[in-house]
């Protein structure tokens, strides 16, 4: 954690609406004119797309499982050094996992590359990562440590691979039972090594059907938002301010369902983050200004 170059992390896996948590920061920083450092976490996965499936070829030979989510496939040493000196000085090294034509097309390589480790921008207000593992801790690691704010976007997990199914299907091409069978494959790590960060995180964002999604294998369609409501929790209130009567005055049909839990409609997530977050980024920003005007 630091004063001077705060992190944020917003953690969530594929499908899990992690993006529109970026999108609420990206317009508070815009508010707040704050330049953001911003780090895929993908960027530290050890394996490009070849040679992943090869490591998991390999490894269902010897009856092994592997995935995105195991510690063994990814540089947690390189993040944990990137963020600890960005804690330290706002500087570091990252890389982009590029996952698509588009994404791919400004670097002129292939998707499913990573591209060369460069230097974060320079004197940028704050750093957020979004990823798998902004609040990863094991026996070798403590990702969350470096952390001054911990977002976790968390949808119910058949809502998660619906999404998933449908987004790699669309926007990457891949075969349904392409994604059906990564989804299998990775359940083991996701239960041992995602599910438990979000114990970890400051406020979660879950958002909830409100139709069936009982087989998210056979489903036709994603549900709209309108077809969902999202659950904010705040792990700590007395350390995390929320203003949870602000929020019920201003999100209609909110409702609180425990004392440190609101929920809001689906379609109103955005504004909620908005609402939610603005304060927390103004008061890391304060906190950094007045740290830098002490030395």
């Amino acid at each position: 954690m630091s004063e001077r170059h705060p992190i944020i992390a917003v953690t969530g896996s594929s499908g899990s609406g992690s993006s529109r948590v970026m999108e609420a920061f990206v317009h508070i920083c815009r508010r707040e004119k704050a330049s953001v450092a911003v780090v895929d976490g993908d960027g530290f996965h050890r394996y490009d797309r070849k040679a992943f499936a090869r490591v998991v070829t390999e490894a269902a030979e010897r009856d092994e499982h592997l995935s995105h989510f195991s510690p063994g496939c990814n540089l947690f040493d390189r993040l944990d050094a990137l963020l600890s000196e960005y804690a330290a000085h706002g500087t570091g090294q990252h890389r982009r996992y590029l996952h698509d034509e588009i994404e791919a097309a400004p670097y002129h390589q292939p998707p499913g590359t990573l591209t060369p480790w460069e230097p974060i921008p320079e004197d940028t207000d704050l750093l957020f990562y979004q990823g798998l593992h902004g609040c990863f801790v094991d026996d070798a690691h403590d990702i969350a440590q470096h952390m001054d704010l911990k977002i976790g976007a968390v949808p119910v997990v058949n809502l998660e691979w619906i999404r998933k199914i449908h987004r790699d299907m669309r926007v990457r091409g891949y075969h349904p039972m392409d994604v059906t069978n990564t989804i299998l494959r990775r359940l083991p790590d996701y239960l041992k090594h995602i599910t438990p960060q979000f114990s970890l995180t400051d406020i979660n964002f879950q958002r909830v059907p409100t139709v069936d999604t009982s087989n998210p294998f056979i489903a036709l369609d994603e549900p709209s938002n309108k077809e969902t409501v999202v659950v904010i929790r705040v792990a700590h209130p007395e350390v995390t301010p929320v203003d949870f009567r602000y929020l019920l005055r201003m999100i209609p049909k909110s409702f609180m369902s425990r004392r440190n839990s609101i929920v809001v409609p689906g379609d109103e997530m955005g504004y909620a983050m908005e609402l939610i977050l603005t304060p927390l980024v103004h008061a890391l920003l304060d906190r950094r200004r007045s740290a830098l005007r002490a030395v």
